[in-house]
C-alpha cells in the first residue's frame, strides 16, 4: 500500500514538458499556444541569429580563415561534400534545402540539452517536413521523368499492360512522408519520455549521472536521426530526378 502511494506520488512530478501558455479563439475554435511552439520559435530564433551574424562575418572575411570564419566554413564544407556524395548532381539545386533542414532537425533534437522540449517530439513538426520532402519528390519527380516511365515504375515488378502490383506501390508511395516523420518522431519522443521519467520518478537525486542520458538521448541518437532524415530525403529526391535514358 505505502509503495503503491509512493510510485503515485512519483508519477504525479513526471513534467513531459507540454504546458499552455495562452488560448485564443479562432472561427469558434479555442487554439492553444503550449510550450512547443515556444520551443520551435526559440530554435528558428536561434538559427537565425546564427545565420545573420555569419553573414556579416563572411561580408568581411579574410583569405586566411580563423575564429568564427572556421566554424562557418566548416559547417559549410561538411554539407556540401555531404549533399554532394549523395546526390551527385543534382546536389547544387538542393544543397540549401537539405542543408537548412538538417540545421534544424539537429538544433531541434539537441534542445533539450538546453531544458527546452525538442520540437521534433512534436509530430505536427516532423510530418511537415516529411511533406515538405514528399512535395518535392514527385515535383521532381513529373519535372524529369516521362508519364510513360512512371507509369511503368508504379507497375514495376509487372510489365506496365499489368497493374496488379499499381495499388501497392501506390501506397508505398504515400507511406513515403508517415515513415519520414514517424521514425524521427518516435526517436526523439522516446528520448524525452525516457528522461522525463528519470527527472519525475529519482527527484532531486537526478542531478549529475543523468547527464549520460542526455548525451544518449539528445546529443548522439538525435545527430544520428538528423542524418537518416536526411540522407533519406536526398535518396529519395534524387531517385526522383533521374530519368532513364
Amino acid at each position: 500500500m505505502n509503495q503503491a502511494i509512493l510510485l503515485s506520488s512519483s508519477a504525479d512530478n513526471i513534467d513531459f514538458m507540454i504546458h499552455g501558455i495562452f488560448s485564443f479563439h479562432l472561427f469558434g475554435q479555442e487554439i492553444w499556444i503550449t510550450t512547443s511552439h515556444v520551443c520551435i520559435l526559440i530554435v528558428m530564433a536561434i538559427i537565425l541569429i546564427f545565420a545573420i551574424v555569419a553573414n556579416r562575418k563572411l561580408a568581411h572575411a579574410s583569405e586566411i580563415p580563423s575564429g568564427f570564419q572556421n566554424v562557418v566554413e566548416l559547417i559549410v564544407e561538411k554539407l556540401d561534400e555531404m549533399v554532394s556524395g549523395t546526390m551527385g548532381k543534382w546536389a547544387p539545386k538542393f544543397v540549401n534545402y537539405i542543408s537548412t533542414i538538417f540545421i534544424f532537425i539537429l538544433m531541434s533534437n539537441i534542445s533539450g540539452l538546453f531544458g527546452l522540449r525538442p520540437p521534433t517530439a512534436d509530430y505536427g513538426t516532423t510530418l511537415a517536413l516529411g511533406l515538405i520532402t514528399f512535395f518535392l519528390i514527385h515535383i521532381n519527380q513529373f519535372k524529369h521523368q516521362s508519364g510513360k516511365q512512371i507509369w511503368r515504375d508504379m507497375c514495376s515488378p509487372l510489365p506496365p499492360w499489368l497493374p496488379i502490383w499499381f495499388p501497392i506501390n501506390l501506397i508505398s508511395e504515400i507511406a513515403v512522408p508517415i515513415s519520414l516523420s514517424l521514425r524521427l518522431f518516435a526517436n526523439v519522443l522516446s528520448g524525452t519520455v525516457m528522461m522525463a521519467l528519470v527527472y519525475g520518478l529519482l527527484g532531486k537525486i537526478a542531478v549529475i549521472w543523468p547527464a549520460a542520458l542526455h548525451v544518449y538521448f539528445d546529443l548522439f541518437s538525435g545527430a544520428i536521426q538528423t542524418y537518416v532524415f536526411c540522407m533519406l530525403t536526398m535518396t529519395y529526391i534524387a531517385q526522383a530526378c533521374d530519368a532513364e535514358e
